[in-house]
């Protein structure tokens, strides 16, 4: 058989199980299904549950949505830009489909293959990826939207196979570039246990509360750790980082524990100022991302508060760039750019919008930085420093083992000899990690001189002017902060 023969084989299957389907007779599904079609159109349905993932999901939540997404937009484009082009597949003729069951708009496009069934698969597949337990839910709702666009007579079979089978492969694709976190690594699994006094109602505990800090988050926490902290002392702070700092120097002064309420920035400055102080830090999460939170698995109030209650804490590495403290992460080169970028566009179009065209942009204009890394001349388009070892390997670092190893991981993205077409071509497929251009060691100290005049430098997703010569290195004293241990 020859291969335009079996395409005619498959076509006339194709018409012959579209007539059947076209015949049966379910009118529980009539109104049902193209409502479900209709609920699909632009992915208005998919961006509905990232949303709600987003918001009630946690971190998992908010992982498993952005990896939905990520994929509906790739399979998106794939299957209605070069597939359909190539194709050119007319729609079913709509006379054997009952009119109770047509869609009020018939779609325009060809039909091969359907999008509607590849950006439904992409996200389930992709979110369940993330979180295994939503397959059960999100499989059975992917599938009925995929049927429901033969049943309402806009595809033929082929087109919705073909088109979940690639949204499928797109979503199991992510994981080449964005690993897959398991679960049980989102949090480190040797800790330095610390002994602390313990903190019932919360006497001897100042918290200082940012309210600019990245969400809502720390206005909703005021009233239930008043309820849960009755005898803390709480100080509000809704102004910029001296005010701050200051706010956080005074409150250390008088307390027993420190405590702070925001996002890592507010984390970081309260860490500096409780290690030389040298009293406990317990923090509340109130940003937008709250890494270090999650990292001590404190993911709401009351992972604080039982911890504090226990005695509860472990020692943690305190890193530095440039003698400003980080405890997640420090950058130069692309990243500092592409957050300042950012955060100029934020206040009109929201953050996660501005991420994206901010990204794009560096992409587009973005020039190599030539530094000096321990007296060797480099051209990078970015390093990454992680306040201890990451994983896994590559440039998508998702978690520590430990939080205490004295350990710098150091990742540079080199510049000198592959261009930005071919960086962004092999984070796309993967191969980054893999490729000659991808730099990973761990040190205990590195040693920056820029070629080219100060550096702007960034620190758990803050940035700062930077001078020309600096350090990034390990503070010789530990961070003693509450934790549930175990």
């Amino acid at each position: 058989m020859t291969i335009k023969s079996l395409l005619r084989w498959i076509d006339a299957k194709d018409v012959e199980w579209f007539r059947r389907a076209a015949r049966g007779h379910a009118p529980e599904l009539d109104k049902t299904l193209p409502r479900l079609s209709r609920a699909a159109n632009k992915s208005v349905l998919w961006m509905a549950i990232a949303a709600l993932l987003g918001l009630v999901g946690g971190r998992f939540g908010r992982r498993a949505a952005a990896r939905g997404l990520l994929s509906i937009g790739i399979s998106s484009a794939i299957a209605n830009g070069p597939l359909k082009y190539a194709s050119r597949r007319p729609r079913p003729l709509i006379d054997d489909v009952p009119v109770v069951r047509r869609l009020s708009r018939a779609p325009r496009s060809t039909s091969f293959p359907s999008g509607h069934s590849a950006s439904a698969f992409a996200f389930a597949v992709g979110a369940s990826l993330e979180m295994p337990y939503l397959a059960p839910a999100l499989g059975p709702l992917a599938g009925a939207v995929a049927f429901s666009r033969i049943y309402t007579g806009v595809h033929y079979p082929s087109d919705v196979i073909v088109g979940s089978i690639l949204g499928s492969t797109v979503a199991l694709a992510t994981r080449s570039f964005w690993p897959v976190a398991p679960s049980d690594q989102l949090g480190p699994h040797q800790v330095t246990r610390v002994e602390v006094e313990s903190i019932t109602s919360g006497t001897g505990l100042t918290i200082v509360v940012n309210m600019s800090a990245g969400s809502p988050l720390a206005r909703d926490l005021l009233k239930p750790l008043s309820e849960a902290l009755p005898e803390a002392v709480i100080e509000e702070v809704d102004t910029d980082d001296d005010d701050l700092e200051a706010v956080i120097e005074r409150a250390a002064e008088g307390a027993r524990v420190l405590g702070v309420c925001g996002g890592d920035g507010s984390i970081n400055l309260a860490a500096e100022v409780a290690t030389e102080h040298k009293v406990p830090l317990v923090v509340f999460p109130g940003g937008t991302l709250n890494h270090l939170a999650r990292d001590i698995r404190v993911e709401k109030l009351d992972d604080a508060v039982t911890a504090m209650q226990a005695g509860d804490a472990i020692a943690l590495d305190v890193a530095t760039i440039a003698d400003r403290p980080f405890l997640n992460t420090a950058s130069f080169g692309a990243y500092p750019e592409l957050v300042d970028a950012r955060e100029r566009l934020e206040d009109r179009i929201g953050k996660w919008p501005a991420l994206v065209f901010a990204l794009w942009r560096v992409l587009r204009k973005g020039e190599p930085t030539e530094v000096e890394i321990d007296d060797e001349p480099r051209k990078i388009w970015m390093i990454f420093i992680g306040n201890c070892r990451y994983h896994p390997s590559g440039f998508a670092p998702a978690w520590r083992e430990r939080l205490d190893d004295g350990q710098l991981d150091i990742r540079i993205i080199d510049a000198a000899s592959w261009g930005r077409t071919r960086l962004i071509a092999s984070v796309l497929t993967g191969r980054l990690g893999r490729s000659r251009i991808y730099e990973q060691r761990l040190a205990s100290q590195v040693k920056i001189r820029s070629l080219n005049g100060p550096l702007r430098l960034a620190r758990d997703g803050e940035t700062f002017d930077g001078p020309e010569e600096f350090f990034i290195e390990k503070r010789a004293q530990p961070l003693t902060i509450y934790a549930p241990v175990g």
